[in-house]
Parts: C-alpha cells; sequence; structure tokens
C-alpha cells in the first residue's frame, strides 16, 4: 500500500508545474522533503532576468527534468553548459575558488551565477574589483555555511573537540539557517491531502515558502555586504593609515566621522601588512555624527564574531560608570566600562583617547 501510493505521489509531481505567475524557462528540482541548498539555489536563479518568470518542476522523473533549461539538486549530474548543478555523485569535488567546502546546489549556482547577481545589484560589470569582493565575501559568510550543512560537514574538528576535552556549555536549539528551512517541512503526523496531486501542490506550496524564506535572508545580506560593508572599506583603510597618528606603535584606531563596519576590513589591513605590524588593540568612534557626540572605545575581538579582546579594558575599571569610573581609572568625563571590558564610553574624544592609551599600557 505504502509504496503504491508512494508511486502515485510520484507521478503526481511528474504532472505537477509548481509555477511562480510566469511563462519563462522550466527550473527543475527534486520533489520530496527539500532543503535549503535548493531553496536558495532556485531563489537565487529567479533574481536574474533570464529566470525572473520561470516555473518550477519538482520531479525525480530524468524525461521531465530534460525538458527543464536549468536543473538544480537531482539529475546526478554538474555540467554548468548544460546549466545541470547536481553534487550527490560520487565524483563530485568542487569547491568555491579558495575554499575548502564541498559545494552544495545552493553554493553551485552561487559560482557560476553569483557574480551576475551582485553586479545587477551594484549596477558594476562583472569584472569589477567591488563585485569581485563581495562575491567572496558573502560566500564565506552566507553559502558556505549551507554547503556544509548540505554536506555533512561540522565547522570543528570533531575529534580534535574530543581530544581536547571540549563540551558544549548550553544548547544552541540548532538553529541555523538549514534548520530555519528544514522546519518548513511537514512534520510526520500533520494531516496530508489523500490525493496525490493535492499532496504534492501543498508540498510545493512549502518549497515556495521555504525558497522566499531564506532567500529573504539572502537578499539582506546582499544588500549588507553591498551597500554598507563595501562602502566602509575605504573608511576602515583611511583610520588604519592614520592610526600613528593616536599612537606610535598603531594600537589605536579613530573614526573621526562615525564608526562603519570595520571588523572584517581591519582584518584583512592586518593581514595584508603582515606579522610586524603591530595589532590595532582599541577603536574610537562617535556615538553619533555630531560635533558634541559622546565617544566609544571598543576592544578589538581576537575574530569578528569572538567574546574574546585582544587586550580587554582593565578590570578595575569594568563596571564602574561616571565619578567612579572617573576615580579609579584617573581619567575624567567617563560614562562607563562594560562588566566584560569589551566597551566603554567617555563623554569626549580626549577622555576615550586617555582610556585607550592608559588601558594599552596597563
Amino acid at each position: 500500500m505504502f509504496r503504491q501510493v508512494f508511486r502515485m505521489a510520484e507521478n503526481a509531481a511528474k504532472r505537477l508545474k509548481t509555477s511562480n505567475g510566469g511563462s519563462g524557462v522550466k527550473i527543475g528540482t527534486h520533489n520530496g522533503h527539500f532543503h535549503a541548498d535548493e531553496a536558495l539555489a532556485v531563489y537565487m536563479l529567479r533574481l536574474l532576468p533570464t529566470y525572473a518568470d520561470s516555473s518550477l518542476v519538482r520531479t525525480r522523473d530524468p524525461a521531465l527534468l530534460e525538458t527543464c533549461h536549468t536543473v538544480v539538486d537531482v539529475g546526478g549530474e554538474y555540467d554548468a553548459s548544460r546549466n545541470r548543478y547536481d553534487h550527490h555523485q560520487r565524483t563530485f569535488t568542487t569547491t568555491f575558488p579558495g575554499r575548502p567546502t564541498k559545494l552544495s546546489s545552493a553554493g553551485l549556482v552561487y559560482m557560476h551565477f553569483g557574480k551576475s547577481i551582485i553586479a545587477q545589484h551594484l549596477s558594476k560589470s562583472e569584472d569589477s574589483d567591488e563585485v569581485g569582493v563581495v562575491w567572496n565575501k558573502l560566500y564565506e559568510s552566507f553559502i558556505e555555511p549551507l554547503d556544509a550543512h548540505d554536506n555533512g560537514i561540522s565547522s570543528y574538528d570533531q575529534k580534535k573537540l574530543e581530544e581536547a576535552g571540549i563540551e558544549k556549555a548550553f544548547s544552541t536549539g540548532g538553529f541555523t539557517l538549514g534548520a530555519m528551512v528544514g522546519r518548513l517541512n511537514p512534520n510526520w503526523n500533520d494531516p496530508t491531502p489523500s490525493d496525490p496531486v493535492e499532496a504534492q501542490a501543498a508540498e510545493d506550496e512549502r518549497f515556495l515558502t521555504a525558497s522566499t524564506r531564506i532567500g529573504e535572508e539572502f537578499s539582506r545580506d546582499l544588500d549588507f555586504y553591498a551597500r554598507s560593508w563595501l562602502p566602509a572599506r575605504a573608511i576602515v583603510q583611511e583610520a588604519y593609515k592614520k592610526r600613528l597618528q593616536f599612537d606610535p606603535e598603531g594600537r589605536i584606531m579613530v573614526f573621526e566621522g562615525q564608526s562603519v563596519p570595520w571588523k572584517d576590513h581591519l582584518y584583512t589591513l592586518e593581514e595584508e601588512e603582515g606579522e610586524s605590524a603591530k595589532k590595532v588593540l582599541y577603536v574610537l568612534y562617535p556615538e553619533k555624527p555630531v560635533p558634541d557626540a559622546k565617544w566609544r572605545i571598543q576592544a578589538v575581538p581576537v575574530t569578528k564574531d569572538s567574546f574574546q579582546s585582544r587586550k580587554a579594558l582593565p578590570e578595575p575599571w569594568r563596571g564602574a560608570r561616571d565619578e567612579q569610573l572617573d576615580e579609579v581609572s584617573g581619567v575624567p568625563g567617563g560614562v562607563f566600562i562594560h562588566a566584560s571590558g569589551f566597551i566603554g564610553g567617555s563623554k569626549t574624544f580626549d577622555g576615550a583617547k586617555a582610556l585607550a592609551e592608559k588601558a594599552c599600557a596597563f
């Protein structure tokens, strides 16, 4: 009975075309349980003019897949010349340029179409430096984790963790981009239409919801890196060049107008300069781009997402505020120092700079 129902559902899938409202080219992917990689792959393709009015065919029938202009995550074939982007073959080992993680269908589509998507977003040519920088950054920050998730690749070497005796301090709830899409599949005991065509239509509707959901996150990241992160690069470069004006060893970097996303760019600049350069320990910036703004002093983290600072603000200052902070630091005009020592505030630039100088020497 189960096999009969399965065959009926598959036959229904072979007949069904899930449309996005247009009559353009066909994108093919598999039916059944869906994942983040093909959900995002379909979304990314539909950002481009060729696929803007595409229809979607969800099936495993080779004959139907053969009628599709582009096929992702099914078909057992990777051939960009034929727009075939599956990664399940035993012989498949393709990775993104300069990265070690085996690609999923999302990574494949991004590798081949990502520059076109970014160029369209930036109104730049695909071979421009700006497009290339965002293409690499967006892969590392957004696409690569999905490739790893779909291919069962852990972000840490489990054996090394066990050898070091490192255990999780608490559960993260298992919430990742992949899990977000996975949760949109039906539960095992959800009611399912008895008619195979209706059941497949309900499944496809869930897939489109998942594709839109993860696509919104992709577009949000794309917009951030294109409109905010990329323009910040020149500002960080200028602040990095001028850091010796504020500290002879270059340990203090100052944003004189306003703060921008600086961590990625700072690490890149330091890497380019080499091991001989002193690392930046503190970054100073005004809270607002106005003349009388208060100032912040922020300790540079060991890595972008680390809670550990290269040199946290001195322990005696932590948790102190206002007059108490002035007393323990010896610097007037203090506002606060966070209890963990990663950030603090002063009423003036001179006060923030004095705090940074004392912290460097502490």
